[in-house]
């Protein structure tokens, strides 16, 4: 099993930045790839940022230049840099992990851009 837990939402201006922390833990060694979806209210869960274990990234187009993922070996956590937030961001931000066989979620942390 593995567990993820998000941490980092809040609330802030468009324009602003925040950094979405991921910190995982138990059989982390089954991780094969490492993601950021999203979802807003009324819609449909989206995948923000994908990341595999060869580094290659795949950003959704309405996040690219604004969102980074990067991660902390040391501390089994990933993070989510977002910068120049839009009202459209707005929304509850869940990290995945997992691998072929398996799926784990974190329970979300809401991100809310006031215009």
């Amino acid at each position: 099993q593995v567990q993820l837990v998000e941490s980092g939402g809040g609330l802030v201006q468009a324009g602003g930045s925040l950094r979405l922390s991921c910190a995982a833990s138990g059989s982390i060694f089954k991780i094969d790839t490492v993601a950021w979806y999203r979802q807003a209210p009324g819609k449909q869960r989206e995948l923000v940022v994908g990341i595999a274990l060869d580094g290659s990234t795949n950003y959704a187009d309405s996040v690219k230049g604004r969102f980074s993922i990067s991660g902390d070996n040391a501390k089994s956590t990933v993070y989510l840099q977002m910068n120049s937030l839009k009202p459209e961001d707005t929304a509850v931000y869940y990290c995945n992990a997992g691998n072929s066989e398996h799926d784990y979620w974190g329970q979300g942390t809401q991100v809310t851009v006031s215009s």
